[in-house]
């Protein structure tokens, strides 16, 4: 995506700390987004509601309500993505952010410059994701497996032809897994793949594996026993081997 052809994004932080809102506001600004900020959660609400950003940055720890009980009230009515802010050492919380939707994470205290990098990397994805949705006929490009079947067309998937919300982010590492179907994805690659970086730490694969849990979660009929997405020991994970004669879908450069 261009932004230089595109219309402003809209770019929700929520933070308790003045002085982070007004870096993150004046950096995000002078590159050309609208940038709306919130101060606690409830605020952080009514912004969503009343700007619809294209991306949410959400710190964990704020007044009113917490980053988990936002991030569990947006994801409950939308896709959008979302990059959460975490203290250093709170693994937990990262774990627990996760699990409950965001599609990333950065670590306190951060490079505003890092920051403004992962908001691309998921508003490319998220554009990618929208540039090839669309109303039209189903295409061709369909994968069926028992009663789940994933259209890489409309970047959409069913369980018994109900559809089944999916992130962005999900979807995308979906998709990379069916594309190399039978064959172990260690994690750097997805990270690269799917996210857009190397991880700077071992540490950062943890964004993998939770959201491998959360698409197992939604996606297999035992997430405890799967037979979609496998577990490469030692090496990644691995979408099981298509059958012969199903067309697999191509994955566009990050």
């Amino acid at each position: 995506m261009s932004e230089a052809t595109q219309e402003p994004l809209k770019i929700l932080i929520a933070d308790d700390e003045a002085n982070i809102r007004r870096i993150l506001e004046t950096r995000l600004a002078m590159q050309g987004h609208a940038v709306a900020a919130a101060k606690d959660g409830a605020e952080a609400l009514e912004l969503f509601r009343s700007v619809e950003p294209d991306v949410v940055v959400l710190d964990v720890m704020m007044p009113e309500l917490d980053g988990f009980a936002v991030l569990e009230r947006i994801r409950a009515q939308s896709e959008v993505p979302i990059i959460l802010l975490t203290a250093l050492g709170d693994v937990a919380d990262r774990i627990t952010g996760l699990q409950l939707g965001a599609d990333d994470y950065m670590v306190k205290p951060f490079s505003p410059k890092e920051l403004e990098a992962r908001i691309r990397c998921v508003l490319r994805r998220a554009s990618q994701s929208q540039g090839n949705s669309g109303g039209g006929a189903i295409s061709s490009n369909v994968i069926a497996l028992g009663d789940l079947s994933v259209d890489f067309n409309r970047r959409q998937a069913f369980r018994a032809g109900e559809r089944i919300r999916l992130t962005g982010m999900e979807f995308n590492l979906l998709e990379l897994l069916i594309s190399r179907a039978g064959e172990p994805i260690n994690r750097l690659d997805m990270l690269e793949k799917v996210w857009g970086y190397r991880p700077g730490k071992a540490s950062d694969s943890r964004v993998v594996d939770v959201h491998i849990s959360r698409l197992r979660a939604k996606l297999e009929t035992d997430p405890e026993n799967p037979e979609l997405i496998m577990t490469a020991r030692g090496q990644g994970y691995m979408f099981q081997r298509l059958q012969s004669g199903v067309q697999e879908p191509s994955i566009s450069a990050a």
